[in-house]
Order: structure tokens, then C-alpha cells, then sequence
């Protein structure tokens, strides 16, 4: 939008010439009391529907086209997939598991525990020799469910754990093992998001110097994702989504939906202090400022819909998910805010102005002075400024190229937790690949001798360098089909043991399988896990391909410019690759005492997703102020100055506000959402301190009038979409 600062009368008067986001704006502020009814239905509705429907998270763990998916689907074929998950007791006595005293209490709190709900059965560690170590200090009983480890709750695994911890003491030391005994140590999230919250709260009072100013951002994000978290309960009933779905949608529709507000408000503001009335400022706002929310959110959700392509589950209804949490926080702050800012816009009026007649008083400098002086700096050195930045930022993603994708386990769970001490206990009395077991299936369903063939690749396996045991063959229902389990001498996280996957299905088992006619599958949770983190790597090329590729057309049509793009799909790339080196180096090599191990499997892709939206984002915020200065002045090194002196301060603001609300999510004890919320505040940081603050100006400055530069073919075939009402 064009205007000449200092005067009302520059606002465009004639409705006919006013945008949609103007009349929409217009409608919220002169409407407003029937706008926040709306709002206050439309989330009453949606949690009543949500209260009366209940939750039905669940994940799609299916792998189509993966071995470990094909042994699964055999199993289920012929009658031997499990329905059920089980728990572990992990018990270790000073003087021994088998002394009379501790034989009698171990017994009595497995009777005890076989009378929870959930459990079937429980078989005692005195009735399976194999479940006492050698050396007779540590041994395990296994709890039989009558659900998956996925369905049980907190209270049921709660439930189990305080029957054993009453055995617990005297010299015997009883901790519950198990996917399900790791719910206990699972947080509930909230601490994360009011840390965010408050902080953010402390950096908007700080920005607009008053309680009810900084309230009104914070407020337009929780309607938001109040009302788009009702939906995903209800909506868990008829799509697969997982549990975490909750905390992802929170932690981007938070910082979203703060960012989008504060662009619109400091944009208000400004147009308050050029002497607007309270209606004129908020139509003027959005007629600008909503132009690039709406841009914006649509980078954001194009990102997060290229999940869909990876044609994994697991992501799919996160993607969906987060991607509608950030069309309704849009949706928010181009209809709800305008409605609040029709509430308070008169005290706006005589605060903003007064405080900027208090600092002209005081001789201060204007705002937006020092972020002028900035630009004016790296336009003297564009191209030092640009190659620190670049070669810094690229020594800081090297360490991404060492990425190892996986899921953590319990060994990565808090020393403390009930979860951690058994499987350090497993895996000092039965060595550390016990907790991670790689199922083989026997397919012998045309000679009909499956436990012979499991027999002979049992031989074999026994001889595998990496395999500390093999366990008996075990037949199903058909005699063509059998299963036996191998466990390595390595941990499931363990580089070693995802070597130790790919030498059996390349090298080992199909020499088997010439001899004996039958075929083998390495199944399992540790094979499906590698699985998992091959299925993303190879189908990361086209994922990047289609985000990068949607966003560069949808800017390329914004900005009328082929430089521009690229330049943003370039650095975007950048910031990213520096957030996951930082990842790698903290999660990955234990950097700052956090406990080493895997980077979750979908964490790449799914940071790439809403980091890449959230960088295209900050690129409209700053380009579009600078194309507007552009188009007005058409004087480049003027217009990159104007554009960061307006911007910086908000850029940098929800930077800010990003960084404390990702941030805070490292109080978690959820180690996905630990590296989420590390890995997405370093990229913010990167993004909004370095690239746009630095990198962009120096990088416009080098391009000169060739930013703006659009082939004439171009031209003709992409629609006409302007940022700027002409």
C-alpha cells in the first residue's frame, strides 16, 4: 500500500478502492462485538463437541514397501500378530534373585501386579531359567497387555508401578521396563507452553510499553489454537494422529500467531502515530500488513502440506494438523484482531501518540534510526557481510551431513526414570542388545518346513560378528511359517546395530536362502526403525523439491522477480542445514551433558517443513516493505534502508518471541519435542538475526535493480498479485 506518512488524508476514502483484507478489516472493527461472539461460539462449540467426543489419538506405524512391513503383514497373515504388548519387572538383588526372601517377595508383587487392569498375565522370572542372568543378581518378569503399548494411559502404567515399587528396598531393586513404562516420565507440556507464553508476554510490554497492547497479540494466538486443537480432538476419530500432534500444533500456532499479530499491530501503531483515527489505522494495517500475513501463511502451509509426499502416516496427520492451526491463527489475526483493536483502539490512540510526543520531547532519535544505520553499514561492505554470514553459517551445518536418524529408546530416557534404570539393568545383566531384538521370519509356505529353515539360519546367525544370542525357532499356525529372534551385542541405537540390519538382509540370509528355498525377514521395532529413517532419506529429495519449488512460483508471483526467490530459497536452505548441524551436535555427540543418541527419524523433515514456511515468512515481512519503498522511490539502496529501518524491530521482536516460545519447549521430558523446540529456535535465531538482518540487505544491495527483474514470458503467464494496493 502506498501512502504519504503524516497526513489522514493519504487513506484511500473511496470503498470502491479499498482490498479485501481493508473491507474485512473494516467489517471486524465496526462489527466487532458480533466478531468476538463469533470467535467465543466457535470455540465453545468446538471444545463442547471435543468434551463430548473424547480423544482417539493414535499413530499409522505402517511402512509400505519396507521389509519390516512385509514381515509384519506375514505374521498378521498366518495368525501370529500380536495384539497385545507386554511390560518388564526388572528386579536385581544384592545376595541374589533365588535366596528364599527375595523369592517370596518378588512372588508376591507379581501376584499383586497380574490383578491390574490391562494385564492378562504374568510369567515369573523362577518359571523361564533364561530370565535370570548368570551371574543370578538381575532378572525380569513379563507383563502380558491386553492392548498395544500405543493404547495404555499413564494412569494404567501408574497403576503396575506402584505395586512394584512396593517390593522395592531391602537390598532388591524393582524398576518397570517397556514402551508403556516410559508414559511415566512423559510430561504433560503445559510448564513448556506457559514458560513460552510469559516470556513472549515480557518482550511484547516491552516493545509496546503497556500490559493490554502486549495482551492483544498473545490473545489473537490462543483463540487460535484453542479452537484448532478442539478440531483435532475431534478429528482423531476419523484420521490417524499421533499423540505429540497437541505440542507441535501449540508450539507453531503460538509463535505463528504472535508473529502474524505483532506484524499487523506495530503496523497499526504506526499508522496511529501519523495522526489515523483508530478505524482508518486498523484498515490501513491490514490493508498492508494483512496482504503478507496472508502470503506468509500460505508458505507456511504449502511447507507443511509437502509433508504429505513422504506418503508416511506418521506425518501426514501432524502435517494436516499443524498446517490447519496455521490457517486459522491466520484467519485470527485478520478478523479477530481487527475486532479487539475496534475494542482498545482509542486508548492506543492517546498512548502510542503521547509516548511518541515523549521521545520527540526528549530529542530521541525516530524509531527505526539504529536499524537504518545497520543497512547503511552493510551496504558500504555487502560483500564481506555476505560471505562471513555464509561461510559461518556453513561451518555450522557441516555436522548435518553425520546425521543418524533413528527413535529414541528408553536408553535415552532421564537417568532417574523407572524406564532408563531397567533397561541399563537389562542391559547390564543380558547384555545391551536385548532391549532392541531383530525378529526373523521364516517364509518356507512351499516346502512347508519352516522351523528347519529357521533352524539352519539359526546356525548361521549364531556366527554373525555382532550377535550375541539366537533364540529357538518359534512356529505359528502354518507350518510354512516361523519366527525366531536375534540379539545383537549393540545397543538399538547403536550405529553398529543398523550395520548389523543391512548385513543381514544384503549379505548373510540370502546366501541362507539359496540353500534352504526359504525366505527370510528382518523384522521388528529396531529393523523397522532403520526402515523408517531410509524411507525419509530416500524420499527427502522429492519432498525439498516440491516445498522449495511451490514457494519460489508463490514468491516469484508476489514479487514480480526471479532473483528474489531464489536468493530466499537459498538462505532458507542455509538457516536450516545451520539448525540441524546444531541438532546433530547436541543430541547427536552429547554436547552441553544432554544424553547422546538418534535424531528422531521425521524431525529433518518435519523442522524443514515449518522452519522453511517460517524463514518465507520473515522474507515478505522484510521484501515487501522494501518493494514497497521500491515501487514508491524506485531508489534500491534507499528502499532496502526503509525496509529494515520499519522492519527490524517487529523482525526482530517475533524473532524473539519464536525463540522463547521453541525455546521454552526444551523443558519438556519429551526428547522429540526437546530437539523440535532447540532445533526450530536456532533456525528463528539464525533467520531473523542473521539472514534477514544482514544476509538480505547485503544481498538486495549486491543485486541492485536486477532484484526486480522478471523475464517478459514470465510475466505473461504468472498471475497479477500484489502486495501493495495501487
Amino acid at each position: 500500500m502506498t501512502t504519504t506518512r503524516g497526513t489522514a488524508e493519504a487513506v484511500p476514502t473511496a470503498p470502491s478502492e479499498e482490498g479485501v483484507f481493508a473491507r474485512l478489516a473494516a467489517f471486524s472493527h465496526r462489527r466487532r462485538r458480533l466478531a468476538l461472539t463469533l470467535w467465543l461460539v466457535v470455540m465453545a462449540g468446538v471444545w463442547a463437541t471435543a468434551s463430548a467426543t473424547g480423544s482417539d489419538y493414535r499413530e499409522d506405524f505402517s511402512l509400505p514397501g519396507t521389509e519390516s512391513q512385509a514381515a509384519a503383514d506375514l505374521l498378521a497373515e498366518h495368525g501370529a500378530a500380536y495384539t497385545g504388548d507386554t511390560l518388564q519387572v526388572v528386579l536385581r538383588a544384592e545376595d541374589g534373585l533365588r535366596t528364599p526372601d527375595v523369592e517370596q517377595r518378588v512372588e508376591k508383587m507379581l501376584v499383586e501386579v497380574a490383578e491390574q487392569p490391562r494385564v492378562t498375565q504374568v510369567r515369573s522370572l523362577y518359571d523361564d531359567a533364561a530370565a535370570i542372568a548368570p551371574d543370578g543378581t538381575i532378572g525380569y518378569a513379563t507383563v502380558m497387555l491386553d492392548v498395544p503399548s500405543a493404547e495404555m494411559t499413564t494412569a494404567d502404567s501408574e497403576l503396575i508401578h506402584e505395586v512394584t515399587q512396593r517390593a522395592d528396598g531391602d537390598g532388591l531393586q524393582v524398576e518397570l521396563g517397556g514402551d508403556a513404562a516410559r508414559l511415566l516420565a512423559a510430561g504433560a507440556g503445559g510448564t513448556a507452553e506457559g514458560a513460552g507464553l510469559l516470556a513472549a508476554l515480557v518482550i511484547l510490554v516491552l516493545m509496546f510499553g503497556t500490559v493490554i497492547a502486549a495482551g492483544l497479540p498473545v490473545i489473537t494466538a490462543v483463540f487460535a489454537v484453542g479452537t484448532t486443537v478442539g478440531v483435532m480432538v475431534v478429528a482423531t476419530h476419523l484420521v490417524a494422529i499421533a499423540d505429540y500432534t497437541p505440542f507441535v500444533m501449540m508450539l507453531v500456532g503460538l509463535g505463528v500467531g504472535i508473529d502474524y499479530a505483532l506484524l499487523i499491530f506495530a503496523r497499526y501503531r504506526t499508522e496511529l502515530v501519523d495522526g489515523r483515527t483508530p478505524e482508518r489505522a486498523t484498515v490501513a494495517a491490514l490493508d498492508a500488513a494483512g496482504r503478507s500475513v496472508f502470503f506468509a501463511g500460505c508458505t507456511v502451509i504449502l511447507a507443511l502440506l509437502g509433508l504429505v509426499a513422504l506418503g508416511l502416516g506418521s506425518l501426514q496427520g501432524m502435517a494436516l494438523s499443524v498446517a490447519l492451526t496455521v490457517l486459522v491463527t491466520m484467519a485470527a489475526s485478520l478478523t479477530l484482531l481487527p475486532a479487539l483493536l475496534g475494542v482498545f483502539g482509542k486508548r492506543f490512540a492517546r498512548q502510542f501518540t503521547a509516548r511518541a510526543a515523549r521521545r520527540a520531547a526528549k530529542g530521541r532519535a525516530p524509531e527505526g534510526t539504529r536499524w537504518r544505520a545497520l543497512a547503511t553499514m552493510v551496504q558500504r561492505r555487502p560483500l564481506v557481510a555476505l560471505l562471513l554470514a555464509a561461510a559461518t553459517l556453513g561451518a555450522l551445518a557441516l555436522p548435518a551431513f553425520s546425521m543418524r536418524l533413528g527413535f529414541a529408546d528408553a536408553g535415552s530416557d532421564a537417568p532417574d526414570t523407572t524406564s532408563r534404570q531397567a533397561y541399563d539393568l537389562l542391559a547390564d545383566g543380558f547384555g545391551p542388545g536385548f532391549s532392541g531384538p531383530l525378529l526373523v521370519v521364516v517364509d518356507d509356505t512351499e516346502g512347508k518346513d519352516a522351523a528347519g529353515a529357521a533352524r539352519a539360519a539359526g546356525r548361521v546367525l549364531s556366527g554373525v560378528p555382532g550377535i550375541d544370542a539366537v533364540s529357538p525357532p518359534v512356529p505359528t499356525e502354518n507350518p510354512g511359517v516361523a519366527t525366531m529372534v536375534a540379539f545383537p551385542d549393540s545397543s538399538p541405537q547403536d550405529e553398529a546395530t543398523s550395520d548389523l540390519v543391512t548385513e543381514l538382509r544384503d549379505d548373510v540370509l540370502p546366501g541362507v536362502s539359496e540353500r534352504t528355498g526359504a525366505d527370510y525377514l528382518v523384522g521388528g521395532s529396531t529393523a523397522a526403525a532403520e526402515d523408517y529413517s531410509a524411507k525419509v532419506a530416500d524420499r527427502m529429495p522429492l519432498f525439498v523439491t516440491i516445498v522449495v519449488g511451490l514457494s519460489v512460483v508463490l514468491l516469484m508471483t508476489v514479487f514480480r522477480s526471479v532473483l528474489i526467490p531464489l536468493k530466499a530459497a537459498l538462505l532458507n536452505l542455509l538457516s536450516i542445514g545451520a539448525a540441524l548441524g546444531a541438532i546433530t551436535l547436541v543430541f547427536q555427540h552429547g554436547w552441553f551433558g544432554v544424553e547422546p543418541g538418534p535424531i528422531e527419524a521425521y524431525l529433518p523433515v518435519m523442522i524443514f517443513a515449518i522452519v522453511f514456511g517460517l524463514s518465507m515468512d520473515y522474507e515478505i515481512f522484510l521484501v515487501s516493505r522494501i518493494h514497497e519503498e521500491w515501487v514508491r522511490t524506485r531508489d534500491g539502496s534507499r528502499a532496502v534502508r526503509e525496509g529494515l529501518a520499519h522492519t527490524g524491530s517487529v523482525i526482530s521482536a517475533a524473532g524473539a518471541i519464536m525463540i522463547v516460545v521453541f525455546g521454552a519447549f526444551m523443558l519438556s521430558s519429551e526428547r522429540m519435542l526437546q530437539q523440535t523446540g532447540f532445533g526450530m529456535a536456532v533456525a528463528i535465531f539464525v533467520d531473523a538475526v542473521v539472514i534477514r538482518c544482514l544476509v538480505v540487505p547485503a544481498a538486495m544491495q549486491l543485486m541492485g535493480r536486477r532484484a526486480w527483474w522478471l523475464p517478459a514470458p514470465l510475466e505473461r503467464l504468472l498471475p497479477k498479485v500484489a502486495l501493495e494496493k495501487n
